[in-house]
C-alpha cells in the first residue's frame, strides 16, 4: 500500500512518513507542489504547516487543483485540515491558540477514524487558525473547549481532516488514528 505524505511545511511532516513505514505502508514525502498524477497513491496525507490559511484564499500548492478530483482516501492534518474545510465551503477563523496537550472530545465514535477509542483523548496541538464551521453536510467528528472542529468527515468520500496532530506521541489513540486511516486506504 503507497501513502505519500503531502509536504505543507509542517514541523512533524517526517513523523507521520515515519508512523506510516512504521504501520507497514510505503510512504514517502513529495512538495506539495507535486502535480496528482505524479502520486501514485492508495491514500494520501495532507501534512500540516505554519501558513496560515485564514482571511486568504492562497493555494496549497497543487492539492486546490486535485482534491476535488482524488478517489483515494485522504487524512489532512493542521493546515492540511483548514484547507479542507475552506476548499470545500467551511469557515476559517483565528482564535483561541492551542500549543501542546488539549483535552479532545470525540463527537462521532461511530465514524471509522475513531472507532474504539474512548470518548475524551489528550492530544496534542500546534494551531493559531481553526475550522470553526465545518464544510455543508461535513460531520464534525470532535470538538475541544477552543476549537469546534477537531476533526470532520466528508459525506460522500473517505476524507478526513483533524487539527491536531495524531502522528506526535503524546496524542493518545495518534497511531489507532492512523491504522484506521490505512484501512480505510485497504478497502
Amino acid at each position: 500500500m503507497i501513502v505519500p505524505v503531502v509536504d505543507n511545511g509542517g514541523q512533524w511532516t517526517h513523523r507521520e512518513w515515519r508512523v506510516l513505514r512504521d504501520l507497514g505502508a510505503e510512504s514517502r514525502i513529495v512538495p506539495n507542489t507535486t502535480p496528482l498524477a505524479e502520486l501514485r497513491a492508495d491514500g494520501i496525507v495532507l501534512s500540516g504547516g505554519a501558513l496560515s490559511l485564514e482571511g486568504s484564499s492562497a493555494p496549497l500548492g497543487e492539492v486546490d487543483r486535485w482534491i476535488d478530483r482524488v478517489d483515494v482516501p485522504v487524512l489532512a492534518i493542521c493546515v492540511g485540515h483548514q484547507f479542507l474545510g475552506r476548499h470545500f465551503g467551511g469557515r476559517l477563523a483565528r482564535g483561541a491558540p492551542e500549543f501542546g496537550s488539549v483535552e479532545l472530545t470525540v463527537d462521532r465514535p461511530d465514524d471509522p477514524l475513531f472507532a474504539g477509542l474512548p470518548s475524551r483523548l489528550n492530544v496534542w496541538a500546534s494551531h493559531n487558525d481553526h475550522v470553526v464551521a465545518p464544510p455543508p453536510g461535513w460531520a464534525v467528528l470532535a470538538h475541544s473547549s477552543a476549537c469546534p472542529v477537531e476533526a470532520m468527515a466528508s459525506p460522500q468520500r473517505p476524507i478526513w481532516g483533524v487539527q491536531f496532530h495524531p502522528e506526535v506521541e503524546h496524542t493518545e489513540g495518534g497511531r489507532a488514528i492512523f491504522e484506521h486511516f490505512l484501512a480505510a486506504c485497504r478497502r
